[in-house]
């Protein structure tokens, strides 16, 4: 871990993706991040992932991904006695998050404004599927619900297959990405001046401002986007093309590129061909000069092409698998994985990934392994100083 955040404590109330990948990135950058779970299994995740012998342990693969560094502690807060630990760690902390539906933590009294008599300045982070207002705020909401109301399904895939879910849970991770952000934010306002904040993060909201792109072309340029499978719309040759082996990535954005390329691949003439002599002709023409350039691709390996093109110049790369990725020099250089000997529940060790980040040219990596639930009970509330005991709200 890096120590950007250190001192500061975050308590941990969420489930499953966007809560907790947000909680993961404030403990990479050093804050001590409390997991609250309750007694009947902790978070969900807990039991999901490839793995059913993790799940019945209680340590699915898809908890494992993004709870490293955590603390755990086991309440129920339904429960008074449970409700008054909560707040004796209520007064120590300094943000809270949770993605609970709107309305379910006042409900149990437990919602910003009652935490803030607790904790003046508290920095508390809501992330849910919509917000906390709106038409849609009481609806359930998954990342495959949202990629298909935000727009992205639409333009996924080609015109024939589209549309489709992208490959992982990408609103999910926006939204925990846009939380960590936030919750940092608000963090430098409240050692500055004492203000907490209350922070409305919508998962829909998070995936649009993520769509800039398409979306500013249908407001500015009155283009409805349209899915186009591995092409880029706003160049030719940008994307996918077939190689002697394997798909490779080629982005020829710029003419001079272009130029380049054409030369590369053994056909300069392209250049010049009325087709593709200039941008906007490329993109009018872009299944014609795909076929060229896949024919002279065809000769060497995408590995080859990669480095012949990357060094003189024109962006380029192998489509790779994520076993491939994962041993690459650049991602084992880069230390962008940790590895722990010892988990609760596993026979061999545990590796996970880090945040797309380095600090002063060190990889910040967790320094503790996923917790068992309730591990850190002892431990985190015998540690309270007597001025962060808080009486249970009545």
């Amino acid at each position: 871990m890096t120590d950007l955040l250190s001192g500061i404590r975050v308590l941990d109330l969420t489930n499953v993706l966007a809560g907790p990948y947000c909680a993961y990135q404030l403990a990479l950058l050093g804050a001590d991040v409390i997991k609250v779970e309750g007694p009947q299994g902790g978070d969900l995740a807990r039991q999901l992932g490839g793995s059913p012998k993790l799940n019945n342990a209680g340590m699915g693969a898809s908890f494992l991904a993004q709870n490293a560094g955590k603390r755990s502690v086991m309440l129920d807060l339904k429960k008074d006695t449970d409700r008054g630990r909560f707040l004796d760690l209520v007064a120590s902390a300094d943000a809270l998050v949770e993605n609970f539906r709107p309305g379910v933590m006042k409900r149990l009294g437990l919602d910003y404004e009652m935490l803030r008599v607790v904790r003046p300045g508290l920095v508390y982070c809501a992330i849910s599927g919509f917000g906390q207002s709106g038409p849609m705020r009481d609806n359930p909401a998954y990342d495959q619900i949202i990629q298909g109301l935000s727009g992205i399904m639409s333009i996924t895939g080609t015109p024939e297959t589209a549309p489709l879910r992208v490959g992982y849970p990408v609103a999910d991770t926006l939204g925990g990405l846009v939380g960590a952000f936030s919750i940092a934010a608000a963090l430098v306002r409240q050692k500055t001046s004492g203000e907490g904040a209350f922070l409305d993060v919508s998962m829909l909201e998070c995936t649009l401002s993520a769509l800039g792109w398409p979306v500013s072309n249908y407001l500015t340029a009155g283009v409805d986007p349209k899915p186009m499978g591995n092409e880029n719309m706003t160049a030719a040759p940008s994307g996918a093309f077939r190689t002697g082996d394997g798909l490779i990535n080629i982005a020829a954005n710029k003419q001079e590129q272009f130029v380049t390329l054409c030369r590369l691949i053994g056909r300069p003439e392209l250049a010049s061909d009325p087709r593709f002599a200039e941008r906007e002709t490329r993109k009018q023409n872009r299944a014609a000069l795909k076929v060229e350039i896949e024919d002279a691709l065809a000769s060497d390996p995408a590995a080859i092409w990669e480095e012949t093109l990357n060094r003189a110049g024109v962006p380029a790369g192998r489509v790779l698998t994520i076993p491939q990725v994962l041993t690459e020099p650049q991602v084992l250089e880069r230390q962008v994985t940790a590895r722990f000997e010892d988990v609760a529940g596993m026979d061999g060790p545990l590796t996970v990934l880090r945040g797309g980040f380095m600090v002063d040219g060190t990889a910040p990596l967790p320094t503790r392994p996923p917790p068992v639930l309730g591990e850190h009970m002892d431990e985190v509330f015998a540690s309270l100083p007597p001025r962060a005991k808080a009486k249970a709200l009545t």
